[in-house]
This record gives C-alpha cells, structure tokens and sequence, in this order.
C-alpha cells in the first residue's frame, strides 16, 4: 500500500510553506486526491518524489540551456 502525505508533511519535506504546496496542487503541477468529508489533500510519496525528480531534470535542463547561449 501507498503511503500518503499531508499537505503540511510535504511542506516540511521541501521546506516551503503550506500555501505553496497548496499552489502547485492547484496548478496540477503536484498529484494530490482529497479524502475525506472535509476534503483534506494527501499526496502519494510516490508523487513527491517524481515530482521532485522532475524539477531536478528541469534544473539541469536550463543549466544545459543556459551554457549554450
């Protein structure tokens, strides 16, 4: 089984505030379900760290791109 994060977990993890993390849910930049009657956000583990991966290749990508102009 999954384990899945709090909007305040992943805050902690990356070391932004929870408002930010709410942004990227909205934008649908991070993968994220709503649980619950009150609607409580849980991100997949899995999810935070693709995404964290993803935004590692887009840093290299405008490195890369940076050097060759």
């Amino acid at each position: 089984m999954s384990k899945f994060l709090t909007i305040a977990d992943v805050a902690e993890i990356l070391n932004v505030s929870a408002g930010q993390i709410r942004t990227l849910i909205h934008k649908g930049e991070l993968p994220a379900i709503q649980v619950g009657g009150r609607g409580q956000w849980r991100i997949e583990e899995a999810a935070l760290d693709q995404y964290v991966a993803e935004r590692y290749q887009h840093t290299r990508d405008l490195i890369a791109d940076s050097e060759r102009h």
